[in-house]
């Protein structure tokens, strides 16, 4: 029975360009989950966009001289180019600048201060006494006092993850100037995240078949207790407050963390207006079947896990995330991916080098989805070319193009299947059973391995079987074998596609299999037309990922 499934991802500041880690975190991982989950029938609504508000893209427009909004026009159209290059299927990429964004951020403001669980109130803040402004927490950086990073922001240290608050930072100064910030009082609106902390633990230590380092983080979190925080701050970009709450003074918005969130609800209300059915979104957020599955990096645990859920719970009958299923970091050559600093080249730059489904495999093969994953060109290169190319790539242009030269461009008539020919497609059978399973369970990188593993098999197979000699001694079992090795590249096409999604589909037309539309192998007709045959990939060139080549 088809079911619901939100993919809500990780929604991207629009401040610069998008490296690697941001695809292996978050955006490939949603659209293969995404992708498997329409091909099995079920409903799926996956939903992201530019975050326009954060202060990365102040911060850059500060250093720039320029307007936040030119930051935004920017950059946001070089995220829709990334996800058309390397195929990420949203039903909807949008933007937190929208006028729908703004009602829902500024409905779910309100349900919260009636039940009093947003109130307004005075903090301390930094304030920089040279450009004579208060900073917002990404203003200020200084050292960890958790790790010992020297160069932490004020809201979240890049090395351990913890989140921060600016008065936590150890030697604080200000991106502005460099000066030593002054703490002054400013007021208010905060989130009384700790009248949530029973129920959102409650809640988490329910949930089963999470990562463990998510529920931990999560649950450690709550544990050192959950205080009250601020969700406006000293800005005049980002969402305005609700007029009938805007009374702390001039110079005030809702803070980027708080609204940014709530894209994922104003994504799917916008999603539906522009489909012409207004109240569809609640089939994914109000259905008691939905499920819904959020793809973030580490850093975003406490956000996705904790106060997004509380969030939520304080607004009332909108659906909790059925899963968390973060990935930790990518790293360089030891370094963590960061667009901030520079680390890591963007995945413009590699798409304009590489074929959409062998980026796509190597950034798949190496997942990180327990622990943090060391990726370097060197590792990409070998990758696509000793598995990719050498394994799948060689068995399905060897297989079809002996059959087409040999079978008058047709799929051979079998005769009876030997136990070796019954045996290899039931391995074909058993790993697309086993990738949709591992799919299903966020495992995504174990399915990719499995769907590799029968393709070796395949391979052990024709390696046994040697049709290209039978072809001259016994021509009849020839051709049953060649058709056995067409049916289990058939099936294994079909567990491909969620994550080589344009090569996947041009297999079903060398075989006349038509395009797949379910998770089961699909039917081969003797005798059908093959379509025209053609290599799946290139092997690619050692230097093709210098700068200079």
């Amino acid at each position: 029975m088809s079911q619901n499934i939100l993919v809500a991802v990780a929604w991207p500041y629009a401040s610069g360009s998008l490296h690697l880690g941001h695809l292996a975190g978050a955006y490939l991982p949603a659209d293969i989950f995404a992708r498997y989950h329409r091909l099995v029938g079920n409903k799926v609504l996956m939903v992201s966009g530019s975050d326009g508000h954060g202060t990365p893209i102040t911060v850059r427009a500060d250093q720039e001289g320029v307007s936040p909004q030119e930051i935004v026009d920017r950059y946001h159209p070089e995220i829709l180019g990334y996800w058309d290059s390397v195929g990420i299927s949203f039903d909807l990429f949008t933007t937190t600048l929208t006028e729908n964004h703004r009602q829902v951020t500024w409905d779910i403001f309100r349900a919260h201060r009636a039940k009093g669980t947003i109130v307004e109130g005075e903090s301390l803040q930094f304030y920089d006494p040279e450009a004579e402004r208060f900073l917002p927490d990404r203003y200020v950086e200084g050292t960890c006092p958790h790790c010992g990073y020297p160069t932490a922001r004020g809201d979240q240290c890049d090395n351990c993850g913890r989140t921060l608050d600016p008065t936590d930072l150890l030697n604080p100064r200000s991106r502005l100037s460099g000066a030593t910030p002054v703490q002054r009082s400013t007021k208010h609106w905060f989130l009384r995240l700790g009248a949530f902390a029973g129920e959102v633990k409650a809640w988490l230590e329910s949930k089963t078949g999470w990562r463990r380092h998510v529920k931990n983080w999560a649950l450690g979190m709550i544990e050192e207790g959950l205080p009250d925080r601020a969700i406006t701050r000293d800005l005049t970009w980002g969402v305005p407050i609700p007029p009938e709450a805007d009374t702390l003074g001039e110079g005030k918005r809702i803070y980027v963390w708080f609204e940014a969130v709530i894209g994922y609800l104003s994504a799917a209300k916008e999603w539906a207006a522009l489909q012409g059915t207004p109240e569809a979104w609640r089939d994914w957020w109000q259905n008691p079947d939905a499920k819904s599955y959020y793809f973030v990096g580490k850093d975003n645990i406490p956000f996705h896990a904790v106060i997004w859920p509380a969030m939520l719970m304080g607004y009332g009958e909108h659906n909790l995330p059925s899963d968390v299923p973060a990935n930790q970091y990518v790293t360089f050559k030891g370094s963590k991916a960061s667009k901030s600093l520079g680390v890591g080249r963007s995945i413009g730059w590699y798409s304009e080098r590489l074929e959409p489904d062998a980026l796509r495999f190597a950034i798949a093969s190496i997942l990180p989805e327990q622990n943090d994953t060391d990726l370097t060109d060197d590792e990409i290169i070998r990758r696509i070319n000793e598995e990719l190319v050498a394994t799948w790539g060689n068995l399905v242009n060897r297989v079809l193009t002996i059959t087409s030269r040999n079978f008058d461009h047709q799929v051979p008539e079998p005769g009876s299947l030997d136990k070796v020919d019954e045996e290899v497609i039931a391995t074909v059978d058993t790993a697309l059973t086993a990738v949709g399973e591992l799919i299903s369970e966020v495992e995504l990188r174990g399915g990719l391995r499995t769907a590799m593993e029968a393709a070796s098999a395949v391979n052990v197979y024709l390696n046994s079987t040697e049709p290209w000699k039978l072809l001259k001694s016994d021509r009849d079992r020839a051709a049953t074998v060649l058709y056995t090795a067409c049916a289990a590249i058939s099936g294994l096409a079909v567990a491909f596609t969620p994550y080589l999604p344009f090569t996947s589909p041009r297999i079903a037309e060398m075989l006349g299999t038509g395009p797949g539309d379910e998770w089961s192998r699909p039917k081969l007709t003797p005798g059908r037309e093959l379509g025209e045959i053609a290599p799946l990939f290139e092997k690619i060139s050692d230097d093709i990922l210098n700068e200079d080549a």
